[in-house]
């Protein structure tokens, strides 16, 4: 699978997030709880959802499924002026990212065994100290074979 690379403009993101480890995943939570929310941000550019991981510099070089990190589940808004009472916001900045368009089950880890265990090794970038995400498309549907998702992976050259 060979990803699109793409330089991605500033976002302007909104919804909620929660400290979790893969050990300790809370990521239905959160997501049910936006979900049950979601119509409180008025401004959205778009109905796609953005399912966003911010890692701390070390996460990958030191991996351990019990090393935390922030999980967000969110929607691109025009601006910040109408943030609904218990939301955060989130400004994702401009940089360059590997995108994989995946399809397949969100259960599934494989891809990205192949996106850090192989791809990433063997092209000319590096991983960039940035969030990681995943757009959530109108053919999103989370565990189904069928389901489609873009995975956007932070790059900078070697």
């Amino acid at each position: 699978m060979k990803p699109s690379i793409v330089q991605l403009s500033e976002k302007k993101l909104m919804g909620l997030h929660i400290t979790m480890s893969l050990a300790n995943n809370k990521t239905g939570d959160l997501w049910k709880s936006f979900m049950q929310r979601r119509k409180e941000i008025t401004n959205n550019l778009s109905n796609d959802l953005i399912s966003l991981q911010v890692y701390n510099p070390i996460y990958f070089q030191d991996f351990k499924p019990t090393t935390t990190f922030e999980k967000w589940a969110t929607t691109e808004v025009s601006d910040f002026n109408a943030v609904p009472k218990g939301m955060d916001t989130l400004v994702l900045e401009s940089g360059l990212y590997a995108v994989f368009n995946y399809k397949g089950s969100s259960a599934n880890t494989d891809i990205y065994q192949y996106i850090f265990g192989v791809w990433l090794k063997n092209s000319e970038y590096l991983l960039d100290d940035r969030p990681h995400f995943e757009v959530l498309g109108k053919n999103y549907k989370n565990a189904d074979p069928s389901s489609e998702e873009e995975i956007w992976i932070p790059l900078k050259k070697k």
